[in-house]
């Protein structure tokens, strides 16, 4: 432990000595390139990312639809070879929130086995047990977010926060020596949490991290320690039952390999208590910073924590004679010193010395002493941080230390142009929100009750239920009439000050438009969980009195409506399109929505999910969503073939966090709103791959849950739902029935009015590939144990094939796999719960992790793909 400490603190003086004089060279003349030959050390980083295969990524060129194509890696299950493998594999991993992410190695390359008849070599044991081609985790993590671009640094941030692992606060650039504070890669992560004071009332505070206003504790280190401050913090922030690595140490595995790119890093984790005494470690939240390095090595990233942090803990072995580091001019934290009593290196007179001239309580010292176990130890640890996260009043939010970065020359990512461009147009729109209900009315009103009856005009068109006696071509006559009359009034309106800001900021460049996109679906979900958090505590309270029916039937309706999101302007922007289509307007301001298909293509193509299906009038936008596919068909080449992906089941039963844990994706499932309507989202498949499966994309539809409560009291509310799912189930290739435990009747009564489509879908010579997943099934007995359900529920399936095939007309067709293609034996998955222990500190279920893993390859590498990939394209 000795070596390795002092041949980390060597490699830290040394690289910032040669940092120091390469950038006194470089304003002198010198040549970067001539440096490099002259000092090895320079060129580290370079070298670093030309093995990891990732050079031609930075800086930040790596891209979401770069990671989430399918390709051999995604489904390949073989050893790692090489290094240019492990970040691959780490983003597979973690883009389906799998907690063993971490846990990068490569065969070929790592260290060998010794067998009982190996001579002993004392020369082989050293140089492997510090093999340079073992690779540290964060090494891996640092170059990974140092050559990705902001969209993929905030899914991985977010990633790594569901895996509660810690995510980079600081991220240092060896290239530059330049850190970066990571703000917007941060502002992603929503926690809910209950803290002590809201435990009686059953309340929870849902908050955006980087506004949240929290005191943050730092662990730092100078000079050598023979303590494992990150172990030591993992301790920590572990309960009894159940211990967590947050934080890579020196006993994970690849953790004792030598840092070569992430000395500097500063780490931030969180802990946010469920409100329960008996298990929460901490009863406030509080945040943690970890810096990894010497912080002599490494003073501007201390002075930045000594600035934010409510308490600094410095972990020591001998502080003679760098300890005047630790007198921080501008600091605002208090200091703690950590240190091994037991250690060679400790001097007990010198320490002494050292805590009177820093004038600090015998509470701000900490030693592991002989006479105190680990369990003691951390325990102290733990007692000192709960102290200051409850006393402090030095309490800062993540934006806010941007303004000491600045100070300090700390680069921050939101500072460039185009994060900063699509946040001021993001903010024109959303700042003008006060009501959401009136604000619909005033700025989106063509989405309201017009395009509601016009749903209702065009299902009667083909339904013809009301005809009754009149002539049939006179009634579809009037109905014609009706819908242009309907269309006119939308017309009739000015295209809203709102629309006209949406629509001009999403046409700029690419980049800024996915800023400006992200910002809005930002603000919007911050509004929108602030409204709903009072409208359910209203809701609360009128309950409480029986005699507040009406009141309450009020507030339920306004908590249906006052959800707002980014798809609420695409629905507006699609109407605007087909009104003036329809009666095809020649106003030259229409006339330039010609352009936005393209634009809806264009996003598509980009990874953002499109809606396909009104959530609130439960209808398609026929002419928008055509004229965007067929966007898309010139955009990709129009003899290009999807594979169609859809999830359908009843709601709350998980399926946008299935398909985002299958895919990598991000459909919404936060701030208290659930899917409305369906979604699609379309993800490349790699070239390579593209040849086995004969599949150029692969679409992804995700949709509302069925028998959903605001739905039971209406009288169509089954034919909702029935219309629904036989629309999805008739797009695509392959459907995953979402099924919550083990009980498969609830969906029966689905499959029956999905079974009259197919009979004839099955005419036209499409028969899609069905799976059922169980969620919430963690015995390893349930596969076998459930046979007997598995062959009953066939059974029914097959009674209602014959039923609905006498109604079609078409009694060939005897049973259900003569419509679907099912294996009562394969078809079947069961997927264990969603968190390991009780949230908001629970990590995703590695069990969970590995069988949606599994799922996802039985889809892509079934033989079923060829047969269901009959002539699907685009179109």
């Amino acid at each position: 432990v000795g070596f390795r400490r002092t041949r980390e603190c060597w490699f830290d003086l040394s690289a910032t000595f040669v940092r120091t004089v390469a950038t006194i060279l470089l304003f002198l003349g010198g040549a970067r390139e001539q440096i490099g030959l002259i000092f090895p050390f320079y060129k580290i980083f370079r070298r670093f990312l030309e093995d990891l295969g990732l050079e031609q990524f930075y800086p930040q060129k790596l891209s979401l639809s770069k990671i989430l194509q399918i390709d051999k890696k995604t489904t390949d299950d073989q050893p790692l070879k090489c290094k240019s493998d492990l970040p691959w594999y780490f983003l597979k991993k973690l883009m389906m929130v799998n907690a063993t992410a971490r846990n990068v190695n490569c065969t070929s390359e790592s260290k060998s086995d010794v067998s009982e008849d190996d001579e002993f070599d004392l020369d082989d044991l050293v140089s492997s047990s510090n093999s340079a081609d073992v690779l540290n985790p964060l090494d891996i993590i640092t170059a990974l977010f140092l050559c990705s671009d902001g969209f993929v640094q905030q899914e991985l941030a977010l990633k790594m926060s569901m895996c509660q692992f810690s995510v980079p606060l600081l991220l240092p650039d060896c290239d530059n020596n330049q850190s970066t504070l990571m703000v917007w890669a941060l502002r992603d992560i929503v926690k809910k949490y209950r803290p002590k004071s809201l435990f009686e009332s059953k309340g929870f505070i849902e908050d955006r991290i980087v506004v949240s206003e929290l005191p943050m504790i730092s662990f730092v280190r100078l000079g050598e320690c023979s303590l494992s401050k990150s172990e030591i913090l993992n301790k920590l922030l572990s309960s009894s039952q159940q211990y967590h690595d947050a934080f890579v140490h020196h006993n994970m595995d690849c953790g004792d390999s030598p840092r070569r790119i992430s000395n500097g890093l500063t780490e931030i984790t969180w802990y946010f208590p469920g409100g329960n005494e008996n298990i929460d470690i901490f009863s406030h939240p509080v945040a943690l910073a970890n810096l990894r390095g010497d912080i002599a090595s490494f003073q501007t990233q201390f002075s930045f924590l000594c600035q934010t942090s409510a308490a600094v803990f410095v972990f020591f072995d001998y502080l003679d004679p760098e300890w005047k580091l630790l007198k921080n001019l501008n600091s605002k934290s208090e200091i703690f010193l950590v240190g091994n009593h037991e250690s060679r290196n400790f001097s007990p007179d010198a320490f002494k010395q050292i805590a009177t001239d820093m004038s600090l309580k015998k509470n701000n010292i900490i030693l592991k002493k002989k006479s105190i176990n680990e369990a003691d130890f951390v325990k102290r640890l733990r007692q000192a941080v709960s102290h200051v996260a409850e006393k402090t009043n030095m309490k800062m939010r993540i934006e806010q230390m941007a303004e000491v970065a600045h100070e300090l020359g700390i680069l921050v990512d939101e500072d460039s142009p185009e994060c900063q461009t699509g946040r001021k147009n993001a903010d024109a729109i959303t700042a003008e929100i006060q009501d959401i209900l009136k604000y619909k009315e005033d700025q989106l009103p063509l989405q309201g009750q017009i395009w509601k009856d016009l749903t209702s005009l065009e299902k009667e068109e083909v339904r013809l239920r009301k005809v009754g006696s009149e002539n049939i071509e006179k009634y579809k006559s009037d109905l014609q009439l009706q819908k242009n009359k309907l269309r006119l009034k939308q017309n009739s309106y000015d295209i809203s000050t709102a629309m006209t800001s949406f629509t001009s900021a999403i046409s700029s460049n690419s980049l800024e438009r996915g800023f400006f996109l992200k910002w809005m679906q930002i603000n919007l979900d911050d509004m929108s969980c602030v409204k709903l958090s009072v409208l359910r505590e209203q809701y609360k309270e009128k309950c409480k009195n029986s005699e507040n029916n009406a009141e309450i039937k009020k507030i339920d309706k306004q908590l249906s409506n006052s959800s707002l999101g980014t798809e609420h302007f695409f629905r507006e922007m699609g109407q605007i399109y087909e009104a003036s289509l329809a009666l095809k307007i020649t106003h030259p301001y229409r006339q330039q929505l010609k352009h936005l298909p393209k634009l809806g293509a264009q996003l598509l193509l980009d990874g953002f999910p499109l809606e396909l299906v009104d959530g609130d009038a439960s209808n398609i936008p026929l002419s928008w969503v055509s004229d965007v596919l067929s966007q898309l068909s010139d955009l990709v080449g129009s003899k290009n073939r999807i594979l169609v992906v859809t999830v359908l089941g009843v709601q709350s039963t998980g399926k946008s966090t299935l398909l985002n844990t299958m895919f990598g994706v991000q459909f919404a499932v936060s701030s208290g709103r659930c899917t409305r309507g369906a979604f699609m989202l379309l993800i490349r498949i790699d070239e390579e791959l593209r040849k086995e499966l004969k599949c150029d994309f692969m679409m992804i539809i995700d949709t509302e849950g069925l028998r959903a409560p605001e739905l039971t009291q209406l009288d169509n509310s089954y034919e909702h739902d029935n219309e629904l799912a036989t629309l999805v189930v008739g797009l695509s290739d392959i459907t995953i029935f979402n099924i919550a435990m083990e009980n498969s009747t609830e969906m029966k009564d689905i499959l029956q009015i999905v079974v009259h489509a197919f009979l004839r879908m099955k005419e036209v010579g499409k028969k899609p590939q069905c799976y059922f997943v169980h969620q919430n099934v963690s015995d390893v007995s349930a596969h076998e144990k459930s046979l007997r359900d598995r062959k009953l529920l066939f059974e029914q399936l097959n009674e209602v094939t014959q039923a609905a095939a006498r109604v079609e007309k078409k009694e060939q067709n005897n049973s259900f796999t003569d419509v679907m293609a099912y294996d009562p034996d394969t078809g079947s998955c069961y997927i264990p719960g969603l968190w390991t222990g009780n949230p908001p500190m629970a990590p995703v279920n590695t069990g969970y992790s590995e069988a949606v893993y599994e799922l996802k390859k039985n889809i892509i590498q079934g033989s079923h793909v060829q047969q269901i990939l009959d002539k699907t394209r685009l179109e």
